[in-house]
C-alpha cells in the first residue's frame, strides 16, 4: 500500500464532463477500496451461505467468517468480549435497538434522558419517542460558539436524575470531538448509563470502548469503507443480558414451544434473522485496510487536511464557517454557507466543477434551528482526500456568488 491511497479506491479515478472526481461528502458515506470490493465479491462468488444453520462446509465457512469479523471488530473497538458485538444494518438501527430495548424498559416517569443539541436524528427521534411512552424528560446540551460543549452544560445537565445520556462522539456537522470520557465519569456517578453515536469518529480516530467508559457505542460500516447494510452495537454485557430481544425469529431462539420461547445467549438474542455475511465479510477488509494505514496516521492525516481547509476558506470574505474556532478537537467536517447563496444552490454549481460536498440540514434539525440556519453546505474529508481535492473546492467556491449574479464581496 502506498501513500497514494486515491489508486486504491476505483471510483476515485473516474471522471465527469472530463472533470475528475473530488468527493467530499465522507460524513455521509465513504468509498470503498479494492480490497472491500473484492472482498464482498469473493464472499458471493465462493462462500454464500446462511450462517450458523448447516453443518454442510459452506454453511460453516459462512459463520467462520462472520463470528471472525465480530472478533475483528471486538479487538478494533476494545472491546472486552465478542459477546458484546451486535451486528445490525447500521448506526441507526443499533441505537433504536438501544432505544426499544434498554429504553422502554429501564426508562421510567420522570427520569431524565440528557442529548446534545447537535445529535443526528437517529440519536435523537428515538429518545423523543422513549421520553413519550415513559413520561421521561429530554434535557439538551448546548453548544458554545465554537461547537464546543462547556463543562458547566455537562455538570448542570447531568443530575440525580439523569438515567441516560446519548452524546455523539463527533459532530456530523460541526466535526467537533465531545469528551465523551469525562460524560461517562459524570454520567456513571449519578447512576446513568451513557450510549455514544460513534459513526463519525470510529473511522477518523482510535476508539477504546472501555477506556471512554461507555455503556453503549454503536457505529455504521459504510462510513469507514465497508458496504452499506452492516453496523454494530457495542454493549457492556451485564446491560445486553438484561434486555429483552429487540426482534424475534431464527436464530435468536434456544427452544420454542407452542405457548413459550427461550432465548439464545448473547449476541445471538439479538441478531434475528439471516444476517449480511457479504457485508460482514467487507467491514473485516474496511478494517484490515484501515489498520494497515493506521487509526493515529488517518486522525493526523486529517487534523493537517483541514488546517489547510479552513485556512484557505477564510480567504473568502463571503464564507461563514460554522464550529471552525478551537482545530484541537475536530475531524474533518466543515459546515459553512456562503453570503446570499443557499446550500443548494451551492451545491449544484460546486457538482458541474465535479466537486461533490453535502447541503441540507444533515439530519440534525435542532442544531440547525440552534444556530440560527436553515441549511448549510458541509466539506467531509477523509484520509484519500489532498491539498488539490481542497484548492478545487476553494477555486469552485470563488465563482460561485458570479454564477447567480452577485459580485465576489
Amino acid at each position: 500500500m502506498s501513500n497514494n491511497y486515491r489508486a486504491d479506491f476505483p471510483i476515485l479515478q473516474r471522471t465527469t464532463n472530463e472533470k475528475r472526481l473530488v468527493y467530499l461528502d465522507n460524513g455521509a458515506t465513504t468509498q470503498k477500496p479494492l480490497s472491500v470490493i473484492r472482498a464482498v465479491e469473493q464472499y458471493y462468488h465462493a462462500f454464500n451461505a446462511n450462517p450458523h444453520r448447516g453443518a454442510y462446509e459452506l454453511s460453516v465457512k459462512a459463520t467462520e467468517i462472520y463470528e471472525n469479523t465480530r472478533d475483528k471488530v471486538r479487538e478494533f473497538l476494545g472491546a472486552a468480549k465478542s459477546s458484546e458485538i451486535i451486528f445490525t444494518k447500521n448506526a441507526t438501527e443499533s441505537l433504536n435497538l438501544v432505544a426499544y430495548s434498554y429504553g422502554m424498559n429501564f426508562i421510567q416517569a420522570g427520569d431524565e434522558i440528557v442529548l446534545s443539541i447537535a445529535e443526528h436524528h437517529s440519536n435523537l427521534v428515538p429518545w423523543q419517542q422513549v421520553a413519550k411512552a415513559k413520561g421521561a424528560v429530554l434535557k439538551y446540551l448546548y453548544v458554545s460558539d465554537d461547537g464546543t460543549l462547556p463543562e458547566a452544560e455537562l455538570e448542570q445537565k447531568i443530575t440525580a436524575k439523569t438515567r441516560l445520556v446519548a452524546i455523539t462522539h463527533v459532530s456530523n456537522v460541526l466535526g467537533i470531538i465531545n469528551p465523551i470520557k469525562r460524560i461517562t465519569e459524570l454520567a456513571h456517578a449519578v447512576g446513568a448509563v451513557v450510549v455514544v453515536d460513534g459513526a463519525q469518529s470510529v473511522p477518523h480516530l482510535p476508539v477504546n470502548v472501555q477506556e471512554l467508559d461507555a455503556d453503549f457505542f454503536v457505529f455504521s460500516g459504510h462510513k469507514m469503507l465497508a458496504p452499506m447494510g452492516i453496523g454494530v452495537l457495542y454493549g457492556k454485557e451485564e446491560l445486553l443480558e438484561a434486555m429483552p430481544p429487540f426482534l424475534f425469529g431464527g436464530d435468536m431462539i434456544e427452544y420454542v414451544e407452542e405457548q413459550e420461547t427461550t432465548f439464545a445467549p448473547l449476541p445471538a438474542k439479538f441478531e434475528a434473522g439471516t444476517q449480511n455475511v457479504g457485508g460482514a465479510m467487507g467491514l473485516s477488509a474496511a478494517i484490515d485496510y484501515l489498520q494497515a494505514i493506521g487509526l493515529p496516521t488517518i486522525e493526523e492525516a486529517e487534523k493537517d487536511l483541514v488546517r489547510y481547509a479552513i485556512a484557505e476558506l477564510r480567504k473568502l470574505p463571503y464564507i461563514t464557517l460554522y464550529g471552525c474556532g478551537d482545530l484541537v478537537d475536530k475531524t474533518g467536517v466543515i459546515s459553512f454557507n456562503v453570503q446570499d447563496i443557499h446550500p443548494h444552490d451551492v451545491s449544484s454549481i460546486l457538482d458541474a466543477d465535479g466537486i461533490a460536498i453535502r447541503a441540507g440540514h444533515h439530519c440534525a434539525h435542532p442544531l440547525m434551528k440552534y444556530l440560527g440556519v436553515n441549511a448549510t453546505c458541509r466539506a467531509s474529508l477523509y484520509f484519500y482526500n489532498t491539498r488539490s481535492d481542497i484548492d478545487a473546492l476553494v477555486d469552485s467556491l470563488s465563482r460561485v456568488r458570479g454564477v447567480l449574479g452577485y459580485g465576489l464581496k
